[in-house]
């Protein structure tokens, strides 16, 4: 996989460089409410500036529907580059027409210009080939080179991501380069004690990686909603908790499998319960009760780990040599149910490990409770991304930088 160090030998400067990011950040109307991937790549982009390239960046931002949508412009995301880089950032109003092509006409070298949200145009996600492939051509006809560093988008077979490198002299960018890296150390040759934390809403979200991490890891530490279908696969009440029943039978296998692999499989042994889920935008106080994990009452939900629990599994990160975190243990965002998160960050940021928080709401709670994101071995930029590496699967972003 070639990198931009590679690229400037043959010379950047004066060229047209298509960067793929992930500007995909959380907003609250326009305002950015956390910054991180945006500043992931910005070294990337600040080297290329360096170089005396004409820096076009891309990136898809929320889901809309194939068609503009005011709500998910990459305005607001534009204007933050702009500040970090310390310089204008032009804005194309639009991906491929008139323009995008009449901005990026008028770079000079050292400069950059954002497009509009790729997921505007259909072809962008679109799973017909031709499709796809024909937006891809228009990108192409907007650059010269093309530098793949959207890590939260390698796992998407989507235009600007799988199909463009195809059609252009391409290479990974730097933080690309890093993620891999650090993935790597969480596949190869593991340092142990091998901790992996698991939180989120879903166990079906988690399937695939724990399925692998029962051949890997020594310790699995169990959070979040998904922690309640394992708690009623051990026969516990768990009152109005989010539920998968339909994986009931997969889990149990799970938890057997990690028995008899000597795979340590670690259980909330209470929570924060509560008949109403809290209102993440007033931020009120909230009603709850900590109760054992096996008692929660049938009209409440938890929504964190107790105390007894962050206590437990500080202790089961104490002597880990690798820990990797993905998915919150707690409804975060609400200061009542932070406390389960914020005792997971901390073991983290107390720990000799090698630690990596990898990525989408983890990442998200690590930066909205505080802590200096130095603490961390790395903080990830693509949870879905990392956690598809870490199940072994091909990467379409990620095949297609290879020569």
């Amino acid at each position: 996989m070639k990198t931009i160090d590679d690229l400037a030998q043959d010379g950047v400067a004066g060229k047209r460089v298509f960067v793929r990011a992930d500007l995909n950040v959380p907003l609250d109307g326009t305002t950015i409410t956390d910054d991180g991937r945006i500043r992931a790549v910005a070294p990337t982009i600040a080297k290329l500036i360096g170089l005396g390239a004409k820096v076009i960046v891309a990136s898809h931002l929320g889901r809309p529907k194939g068609a503009p949508d005011p709500a998910f412009s990459l305005a607001p995301a534009a204007r933050r580059l702009g500040e970090l880089l310390g310089q204008d950032v032009a804005f194309a109003t639009d991906t491929v027409g008139e323009s995008a092509r009449s901005v990026v006409a008028d770079l000079c070298d050292g400069q950059v210009a954002v497009v509009e949200n790729l997921r505007f145009n259909a072809g962008e996600t679109s799973k017909d080939d031709a499709e796809r492939g024909a937006f891809a051509d228009r990108l192409a006809e907007l650059a010269d080179l093309y530098v793949g560093d959207g890590f939260g988008a390698v796992h998407r077979k989507h235009a600007s991501v799988y199909d463009l490198p195809a059609r252009l002299p391409h290479a990974a960018g730097d933080l690309i380069a890093t993620e891999v890296g650090v993935l790597k150390k969480l596949t190869d040759d593991v340092k142990r004690p091998y901790v992996v934390v698991l939180g989120g809403a879903k166990v079906s979200d988690k399937l695939a990686v724990i399925d692998e991490l029962l051949g890997k890891a020594d310790r699995l530490l169990i959070g979040g909603g998904m922690a309640y279908t394992f708690l009623k696969a051990k026969g516990y009440e768990v009152g109005i908790s989010l539920l998968q029943e339909d994986q009931l039978a997969t889990v149990t296998e799970y938890m057997e499998r990690a028995e008899k692999n000597g795979v340590e499989l670690v259980l909330p042994v209470d929570v924060l319960a509560s008949a109403d889920f809290p209102d993440l935008k007033t931020k009120a106080p909230t009603d709850f009760v900590t109760v054992d994990a096996d008692k929660i009452p049938s009209d409440k939900e938890g929504l964190d780990i107790g105390p007894r629990t962050r206590e437990l599994y500080a202790s089961k990160l104490a002597d880990a040599a690798t820990v990797f975190w993905n998915g919150p243990v707690g409804v975060f965002e609400h200061p009542d149910y932070a406390g389960g998160c914020r005792a997971i960050a901390q073991a983290l940021a107390d720990s000799d490990a090698f630690t990596v928080v990898g990525g989408g709401d983890s990442a998200a709670a690590v930066r909205t409770l505080g802590f200096d994101e130095n603490a961390f071995g790395h903080i990830s930029t693509g949870g879905g991304a990392s956690l598809e590496y870490l199940e072994g699967k091909t990467l379409p972003g990620l095949a297609a930088l290879e020569d």
